[in-house]
């Protein structure tokens, strides 16, 4: 097993979901059906009879809710593995809890399920009297199907035995080196969902539009340690989200960096790669020390093969943002996804001009000294608890 491998198990924990959900159907049979004089069903090879419905479906709503709910919950800081969920060993025990809470709801629905039973089934038959008969048949015990309702799950740690065939470790070696690949098209789904749901074609939104923004957010920042390219990328939505107005609906041009950060989380690839041209165009911290002397701060370690080239330029020139990150294969792609990325360029060097005039004009009174410069304080709380997605 890689040495990277081992630091990702290191740091999550699998977590397993097991909903299991009365499906109150059956097959169809052929005697089911009342065919006309001279009719003819299809053979079995060219076409099956399908299923019958026992009971109204919406009974069972609950129960898929209750589970669609569970892994939206682990899918907001993991992603998809081993028929589970990856989630941050920190955030295993707020995980926890609230599957904890999802069973003893699971719990309750399936109670009060299992007390109108033969009410629902008998209700069926009045809604369907013409084919009572074939529904009345096929109709299952309350404690068969008490035996088919029920939830629970399970965290656990993932490693490898000490002895195993080199086979088997490439193959663990590939599943975790592909969960970086499930991450962001995970946060690809939920970008498109926002913009379909929330942003195009919209003047202005409420804050609570910021909500899906913050989700995805913290689920990159959560799950960093996946792949080297995710911080810069958290890096740029913390920039978005600081200059946001605190108060009042949000149009204008930070409703388009919006659109256009969105548009731009909806790529995985595009993703990947504009967080790779950001670490490519960072400047080295130069420390300033009484000997004349400089020191350049060694790169952070990270989790992949890919060698980064450090710029050393006297000012970080952003209009290379997105150099070797939009070859000349992509100018087919649609006018939108550029527009996207030509506002976030537009915002980099309108904010590197304004940098730069700064520097001008406090050369001319004073020492080349590097300024301190402080991170904006957090937005307000969300003002709706509507949720855009789910």
């Amino acid at each position: 097993m890689s040495h990277e491998t081992q630091i990702i198990l290191d740091r999550v924990v699998l977590v397993k979901v097991d909903a299991n959900i009365y499906g109150a159907r059956k097959k169809l049979k052929k005697e089911d059906l009342v065919l006309a004089d001279g009719s003819k069903l299809p053979p079995e090879d060219l076409a099956s009879l399908g299923s019958k419905r026992l009971l109204d479906p919406d009974k069972l709503t609950v129960f898929n809710r209750l589970k669609k709910e569970a892994e939206r919950i682990c899918l907001r800081v993991g992603t998809r593995f081993l028929g589970g969920f990856a989630v941050p060993v920190e955030s295993a025990a707020s995980i926890t809890e609230e599957l904890e809470r999802i069973g003893l709801d699971f719990a309750a629905a399936k109670t009060e399920f299992i007390a109108g039973y033969d009410a629902a089934v008998t209700d069926w038959v009045v809604r369907h009297p013409e084919f009572a008969g074939i529904i009345e048949q096929a109709v299952d015990s309350v404690e068969f199907v008490s035996t088919r309702l029920s939830f629970d799950f399970l965290v656990v740690s993932v490693g490898l035995p000490e002895s195993l065939p080199p086979a088997d470790v490439a193959r663990l070696d590939s599943k975790i080196g592909s969960l970086s690949e499930q991450m962001f098209y995970e946060i690809s789904v939920e970008a498109n969902h926002l913009i379909e749901q929330s942003l195009l074609g919209k003047e202005q939104v409420t804050r609570s539009a910021l909500r899906p923004i913050r989700r995805m957010r913290d689920k990159l920042d959560g799950l960093g340690f996946l792949d080297y390219r995710v911080a810069p990328v958290v890096s740029t939505i913390d920039d978005l989200l600081a200059r946001i107005p605190t108060k009042g609906a949000i149009e204008g041009s930070i409703l388009q960096e919006i659109l256009a950060t969105a548009m731009l989380l909806s790529d995985p690839d595009k993703t990947r790669r504009h967080g790779e041209g950001l670490l490519v165009n960072q400047t080295p911290v130069v420390e300033e020390t009484g000997v004349d002397e400089t020191f350049e701060l060694e790169p952070p370690t990270v989790l992949a093969t890919t060698v980064i080239t450090e710029t050393n330029s006297d000012s970080p020139d952003f209009t290379d943002l997105f150099d070797g990150i939009f070859d000349d294969e992509l100018e087919a792609e649609s006018a939108a996804d550029n527009w996207a990325i030509e506002v976030l360029l537009d915002k980099s060097q309108a904010e590197l001009d304004t940098d730069n005039f700064a520097d001008e004009s406090n050369q001319s009174e004073h020492s080349a000294e590097p300024e301190t410069v402080t991170a904006g304080s957090n937005d307000e709380e969300d003002d709706s608890d509507q949720d855009y997605w789910f």
